[in-house]
């Protein structure tokens, strides 16, 4: 028997209650930590009783990995990467820098300080972070630069490597901003083209031996 479709309503109602939860949450783990915040500390900023936030949440790592997918865009990648079909290599990938870093404003920089100094520290929460958040977005961005290595849009001798040297960079640039780097503060707005223009140095083919015009030929 086949399952009755979702009702639209209901899932709009629940995801409007996740995204309450998850915005006193952020709130919450950036101004006291992940480790002193408590499930009453969030519920309280929502405006929820306790009891509301474990039906969306078993506890409060669940709720961390919530944040940290929603920072993540996790449900949104697939959709980000497909973009890159009709867009030249080269704007896809500065467009997608610049809306990666355009998600982190003070909160979520705040967050990110967080949740950085818990995951060297917590082994469980590591694994957690990286099996259900890293891992399957870098499995993702492999397929895309596979495909685009086989498309001659890209060289890359390891498709594997490259997303993962392309997080880096992004990550790099977000904890320099953390640890207060002052000209990076001050020429933020510089930074999507810089970062893009640098990882792309090493990825596009020689001039001449790829045109995105190809593609419609």
């Amino acid at each position: 028997m086949a399952k009755p479709n979702p009702d639209p309503i209901q899932q709009q109602l629940i995801a409007a209650r996740r995204n309450q939860i998850l915005d006193a949450a952020t709130q919450v783990f950036a101004d006291k930590g992940f480790a002193r915040a408590t499930i009453r500390d969030v519920a309280t900023t929502a405006g929820i009783a306790d009891g509301t936030i474990y039906n969306y949440f078993e506890n409060k790592t669940a709720l961390l990995l919530g944040l940290l997918n929603r920072l993540n865009e996790s449900d949104l990648r697939q959709g980000h990467f497909a973009q890159s079909a009709e867009l030249d290599i080269a704007d896809f990938v500065q467009g997608y820098v610049q809306h990666r870093l355009e998600q982190f404003g003070p909160d979520e920089l705040q967050l990110l300080q967080v949740v950085l100094s818990e995951v060297l520290i917590n082994r469980e929460l590591r694994d957690l972070y990286y099996q259900q958040v890293l891992a399957p977005t870098f499995a993702l961005a492999e397929q895309y630069f596979e495909q685009w290595s086989m498309e001659g849009k890209i060289v890359s001798a390891n498709p594997r490597m490259a997303p993962r040297m392309f997080a880096g960079m992004v990550l790099g640039v977000l904890i320099l901003r953390l640890m207060g780097d002052r000209y990076l503060e001050i020429h933020w707005g510089d930074v999507p083209q810089a970062l893009a223009a640098q990882a792309l140095s090493g990825l596009m083919p020689p001039e001449g031996d790829y045109d995105a015009t190809d593609d419609q030929a």
